[in-house]
């Protein structure tokens, strides 16, 4: 076969097969593992944000109050979302008013409180309830996971890269504890299966 026949049978069988690509994209329905797999709205204009935007990350997930004796822990928490932010982590704030009634507030006086106190740049979510029957589901699964629900304000989930893997720290441990950024750090370093 002549080589100018060789070179358009190649070139036609290259462009029929990128035709087939974007007439027909991979599914992603897999993509997206199930603990993410929801839709929750964003503090500032209350948006509705797909959580599965985060699958492949290391997700840091931690319920916040403004008026608490852990609410300085927003700047430890800026601190490690910037530092591993470029590896992989993202930390996420879930405002709650169930633990003594430390965050009363607006959703849009939160995120003035968040951004103009503590200059938080990492994802925020409309206020939310984490614990008991009326527990968003979130929350619930984090619970169920873990066989362990926040007792009160800062509690912190780390989920794996995988979107299996959890792990849950209480309150008082802060964001900078040497066993909770050791354990970030081997999850950064984890391929996601």
């Amino acid at each position: 076969m002549p080589s100018s026949l060789v070179n358009r049978a190649w070139l036609a069988g290259g462009l029929i097969a990128l035709v087939a690509a974007i007439a027909s994209p991979p599914a992603l329905a897999g993509s997206c593992p199930a603990l993410l797999d929801r839709r929750v709205p964003r503090l500032q204009d209350e948006k509705p944000q797909d959580l599965c935007q985060y699958a492949g990350k290391v997700v840091v997930v931690v319920n916040t109050a403004s008026y608490c004796g852990f609410t300085p822990q927003y700047k430890g928490l800026e601190a490690l979302y910037r530092r591993y932010q470029p590896r992989g982590l993202v930390v996420l704030g879930f405002p709650s008013n169930d633990f003594g009634a430390q965050e009363p507030g607006s959703n849009k006086d939160i995120a003035a409180f968040c951004e103009n106190t503590f200059g938080v740049q990492f994802p925020m979510f409309a206020k939310t309830a984490v614990k008991g029957a009326g527990a968003d589901p979130l929350y619930a699964e984090l619970g169920r996971r873990t066989g362990q629900t926040p007792g009160w304000n800062f509690h912190k989930y780390v989920i794996g890269r995988d979107g299996e893997t959890v792990r849950s720290y209480g309150s008082r441990v802060t964001p900078d504890d040497k066993g909770f950024v050791a354990d970030i750090e081997r999850m950064l370093d984890a391929s996601p299966r």
